[in-house]
C-alpha cells in the first residue's frame, strides 16, 4: 500500500497540479495570439477605411479588446509565476483585479455616470482592492526588515 502513503499521494497532486496549470498556459498563451492577430487585423481594416468614425463607440471598442488582452497576459503571468514559485502570488492577483475593474471603468458607455449605485460600487470595489494591495505590500516589507535584521544585527 506504499502508493497510498501521504507523501506519494501528495506528490501526485502536485505533479496533476502542474501539468494542469502548463496546459492552461500554453492554452492562454495561443487565445492571446489570436486576439491580438485578429485585434491588429481588425484595427487595420478600420485605419484603411479612411471613412471609420471613431468616435461612434469603435474607439471605446478597440480599448476594450487592448485592454482585455492586457489583462489576458496578466493572468498568464500569474500561472507562469505559479509555475516557477509554486505560489499564487496575491499582489499579482491584485494587480489584475485592479486592470480588470479599471478596464470596466473605461469603457463605461456613456450615461452610466448617472448611476449612482454603480459608480459606488465601483468606487468601493478599487478601494477594497487597492487597500489589499497596500496591505499585502506593507506586510512584505515589514517582512523583508525583519528578515534582514535577524540576517544583520547590525542594520
Amino acid at each position: 500500500m506504499d502508493f497510498l502513503s501521504d507523501k506519494r499521494f501528495l506528490g501526485s497532486i502536485h505533479s496533476y497540479e502542474r501539468q494542469l496549470a502548463k496546459i492552461l498556459a500554453l492554452l492562454l498563451a495561443v487565445v492571446i495570439g489570436f486576439a491580438t492577430v485578429e485585434l491588429v487585423l481588425q484595427s487595420g481594416v478600420k485605419i484603411v477605411q479612411w471613412q471609420t468614425d471613431w468616435f461612434d463607440g469603435s474607439l471605446i471598442k478597440l480599448l476594450d479588446r487592448l485592454l482585455l488582452i492586457f489583462i489576458a497576459l496578466e493572468v498568464l503571468q500569474n500561472v507562469t509565476a505559479y509555475l516557477r514559485d509554486q505560489v499564487v502570488q496575491i499582489e499579482l492577483v491584485l494587480l489584475t483585479a485592479l486592470t480588470a475593474v479599471a478596464r470596466k471603468v473605461i469603457v463605461l458607455p456613456p450615461g452610466t455616470e448617472n448611476k449612482a449605485p454603480l459608480m459606488g460600487s465601483f468606487g468601493l470595489i478599487v478601494v477594497g482592492l487597492a487597500a489589499a494591495y497596500w496591505l499585502i505590500r506593507q506586510a512584505g516589507q515589514s517582512g523583508n526588515r525583519a528578515h534582514d535584521t535577524s540576517t544583520n544585527p547590525s542594520a
